[in-house]
């Protein structure tokens, strides 16, 4: 008996989870939502099938998805096996054409295809695809220095507005194509925030390893300005990997996105938590 009540316990739970989630159902009815996906959200198989499984949810109930991948750790996996040595500077992978060819065949092959793999078998329809694809993401070299290092400069949102229309999830590898031909390793926060821009997104979500943007005291803010931002880099308080993180948001939000998220990747329903709760997940950035 006793067992049976708890049972009638969760069942309202849920039930009244369902029902205060409704105007956050409504508010996001047709809106675009970019994720940007890496860290451990994309690292065990439990991880992914949850992220896929919050995905296909997400536009079941009205919402037009679009993923955008990293793949950090597969790429230096795969750069190991072959004995392949990396130079970094500020951060960033220095790439020559035959690390560009790996880059490329890691992110547009194996990474992307387990991604389209996990959203496809929770029913879903999801298609991989690269910034090469239908000159999706025109890039140009960010510096000689760093090779085949590209940032957009040019983003066709019609086609992936075609594939929302269509009912089709894109998953996108960061791969830029250059106006000559030449293939370009682009930073997965950095192609977000340039994607999310052209579609003139409601929402960037970035999953990362950590629960937001801390103030001195270590505490997560959970909404903020883009001019606290910005004071917050300057005075140091922003550091480190989020200084990248926050500069995505603020782009994105300079482009036309409504507001950008940085949110803990690791969360069980992190993506869900944050679109359809009124407490929401992580640290909310908006003008």
């Amino acid at each position: 008996m006793k067992k049976r009540k708890d049972m009638n316990r969760d069942w309202i739970a849920t039930a009244r989870t369902l029902s205060e989630a409704l105007p956050y159902l409504q508010r996001y009815d047709g809106a675009t939502v970019v994720i940007k996906l890496g860290g451990h959200a994309m690292g065990s198989d439990e991880a992914m099938d949850s992220f896929a499984r919050d995905v296909v949810l997400m536009q079941q109930v009205g919402v037009n998805p679009v993923i955008v991948h990293g793949g950090g750790p597969m790429i230096n996996s795969m750069l190991d096996k072959l004995d392949i040595k990396s130079e970094f500077i500020d951060g960033k992978r220095v790439t020559d054409s035959k690390t560009m060819e790996i880059v490329e065949m890691v992110l547009s092959g194996n990474v992307n295809k387990r991604i389209v793999q996990a959203i496809n078998a929770q029913g879903g329809k999801a298609i991989g695809l690269s910034g090469k694809d239908a000159n999706l993401m025109v890039c140009e070299i960010v510096d000689p220095e760093m090779g085949y290092v590209g940032k957009p400069n040019e983003v066709n949102p019609e086609f992936l507005r075609s594939l929302a229309t269509a009912g089709i999830i894109p998953v996108i590898a960061p791969i830029g194509t250059g106006r000559g031909g030449e293939t370009f390793n682009v930073n997965g926060d950095t192609a977000a925030g340039a994607i999310s821009a052209a579609l003139k997104a409601d929402r960037l979500l970035l999953l990362t390893d950590v629960d937001g943007v801390r103030d001195r005291t270590g505490k997560v803010v959970t909404a903020l300005s883009s001019k606290q931002i910005r004071k917050m880099v300057e005075d140091g308080t922003i550091s480190g990997g989020m200084i990248p993180k926050t500069e995505t948001a603020l782009s994105a939000l300079a482009g036309g996105v409504r507001a950008a998220v940085i949110l803990d990747g690791r969360a069980p329903n992190a993506c869900l938590l944050e679109l359809f709760t009124e407490h929401g997940a992580g640290s909310l950035i908006r003008d």
